[in-house]
């Protein structure tokens, strides 16, 4: 009879285990159009569901359908995105130079990421993360103080990854830069593609928030993306960057081609102005800590503005083609 009973019980556990998967895979779709995060579970798997919004491109006066899913497969969750964001976009001052169109991409990271003995820097070759409504992640600009044929100071392209450490890279979340983004700080890439260069400035409460910011996007390594504000003893206040302005002029790189060095002091104008201070702030060098037992980046008010490197492995799937 017991052996029976054993039998019985190791059935309904299959079947309910079985029921569970169908549901997962059979997950209503839900309008994310305005909507703020609140969850906070690094587990990207508990992300999975099929999302759609609709936006309007503020300056064409042009109205977008955006479709997002997460699935999992082998390990790996998987986001398949038309990059339309969820909210209204392209509402600053200027039109966007590449006009926003509909970019289907796919990225898919480890469910359980490792932190790794060295880091992995930002590159123009990967694009940064996915945020959960559908919009990537791409920090650095392609521009760089005198490379290219564009005029000396308006550089917008041309600069890649052969002049790390030789140039002055701009940074496209400086207000010294015009770099034609939107109150999202964002914009598009020549093939139409909306991606974000810092805060979205729409996914998590900004305004007096009661409680820690939600997960609002997850890095190429695998590791979640937290909005700003952390809980410090029952306070709820934004985390503080450990990066911070060097003082006085700017000193030359010492490799820079005749006539490419900016001069002047470190405004924050190009990457290179910053420098890393070990505990000034409450993250790491990449922008992250280890918070409540879990490892993630925090977009902040500061550079880097969301992350600096990996401290995990990024999937090839960020490589850009």
């Amino acid at each position: 009879m017991k052996q029976i009973i054993r039998f019985l019980c190791l059935v309904i556990t299959i079947i309910f285990a079985s029921c569970g998967e169908l549901d997962k895979n059979n997950l209503t779709e839900i309008d994310i159009t305005g909507k703020e995060l609140t969850n906070r579970s690094e587990k990207c798997t508990d992300y999975i569901n099929t999302y759609t919004s609709t936006a309007k491109d503020i300056n064409r006066n042009k109205d977008f359908y955006g479709e997002f899913s997460i699935s999992a497969s082998d390990g790996k969750c998987v986001f398949t995105s038309n990059s339309i964001p969820n909210h209204n976009f392209n509402d600053g001052e200027n039109k966007f130079a590449n006009k926003t169109k509909k970019v289907t991409e796919t990225f898919e990271i480890t469910k359980t990421p490792v932190l790794t003995n060295t880091t992995t820097s930002l590159s123009l070759k990967r694009d940064n993360a996915i945020m959960l409504n559908g919009v990537k992640l791409d920090l650095l600009a392609a521009a760089c103080y005198g490379v290219g044929n564009e005029p000396l100071g308006s550089e917008k392209i041309g600069c890649n990854d052969n002049w790390n450490d030789k140039a002055w890279r701009y940074d496209p979340m400086s207000p010294t830069n015009n770099f034609g983004t939107d109150t999202h700080n964002a914009h598009t890439q020549p093939d139409g593609a909306y991606h974000y260069h810092g805060n979205p400035n729409a996914l998590f409460d900004q305004t007096n928030p009661t409680a820690e910011s939600p997960v609002i996007g997850f890095a190429a390594d695998g590791f979640p993306i937290y909005g700003s504000y952390i809980s410090d003893n029952g306070t709820i206040r934004k985390v503080i960057s450990s990066y911070r302005l060097k003082s006085e002029n700017r000193n030359a790189l010492g490799s820079e081609e005749a006539g490419d060095f900016p001069g002047g002091s470190y405004d924050g104008q190009f990457r290179n102005d910053y420098e890393y201070v070990e505990a000034s702030g409450d993250l790491d060098g990449c922008n992250g800590m280890t918070h409540n037992g879990t490892y993630g980046y925090y977009v902040t008010d500061s550079f880097p503005w969301v992350l600096n490197c990996f401290k995990g492995t990024p999937d090839t799937s960020f490589d850009k083609h």
